[in-house]
């Protein structure tokens, strides 16, 4: 069921699956720049049955059924949201015990949060098609994305799961991605001080990002990390390789501690 966390006077949506504090860290689900508590579908209920630990999901500012946050942002969106928010989130929810699974911008704000914040509550990360810097196929996936908002149902099928935020969602990600400034994008100073076990999930197919993004976390992050590259999926593995998603998870989970392991 949705309920409502108040932060610093901002109504945030969440729903939490299962009950927290017993003994195992709770997964804390941080969605992509245009997603939502809905738009992981069953996908939390099924990582709960999977795990058997408590699934806290929410939806940032702008998002789903949270306080609006009309556009333009700030091209440094996902500092603010690693570095300010999420803490704030983590506290008045009383998670201080977490693994943070993210999706792309969620993701990206995940690390940013487990290599800037001090004596932070992550005791591992779970990242699903994450960037570090800026690429050329981002860009120009994101100019689709414009094109597809204005000219096709793509604004129609978002505001099915968005409502009154759609255009804050929409416009707040588009134009900061595609800003000229935004171009030299890039958080890899983070990564030596990311310590925490690491999963890394990527579909050979993401339009947004190459392998590349990967190599760059494989060779600055100072933790043990797993990777895996997912055949046949695209930017969602959650969507498109679901259940090699959650094995995948579940090996994570159940080994604690995993060497470095090259990328296949």
């Amino acid at each position: 069921m949705t309920d409502f966390l108040n932060v610093d006077g901002v109504r945030l949506e969440f729903v939490s699956i299962g009950e927290p504090g017993d003994g195992q860290p709770g997964l804390v689900l941080l969605h992509e720049g245009l997603g939502c508590v809905d738009m992981w579908r069953n996908f939390p209920q099924r990582l709960h049955d999977a795990s058997g630990r408590n699934v806290f999901v929410f939806s940032r500012q702008g998002y789903g059924r949270s306080e609006p946050k009309p556009a333009p942002w700030s091209l440094d969106y996902m500092h603010e949201e690693a570095l300010q928010i999420l803490p704030r989130v983590l506290a008045a929810a009383g998670l201080d015990d977490v693994i943070l699974v993210g999706h792309s911008d969620g993701a990206s704000i995940a690390l940013i949060y487990a290599g800037g914040v001090k004596d932070h509550s992550a005791r591992g990360l779970i990242l699903m098609a994450p960037h570090v810097f800026n690429e050329p196929v981002c860009v120009q996936s994101i100019e689709q994305a414009r094109k597809a908002y204005q000219e096709t149902d793509l604004r129609s099928r978002l505001n099915l799961y968005h409502g009154k935020n759609v255009d804050h969602a929409f416009w707040g990600w588009n134009r900061a991605w595609l800003d000229q400034g935004f171009l030299g994008w890039n958080i890899e100073k983070y990564l030596p001080s990311v310590t925490v076990p690491t999963l890394l999930i990527q579909g050979k197919q993401d339009q947004y990002g190459t392998a590349k993004q990967i190599e760059a976390i494989l060779r600055q992050i100072n933790a043990p990390v797993r990777c895996e590259l997912l055949h046949d999926c695209r930017h969602s593995p959650y969507i498109d390789q679901p259940q090699a998603v959650l094995e995948s998870i579940g090996r994570f989970l159940d080994a604690g501690r995993e060497p470095k392991t090259p990328i296949r």
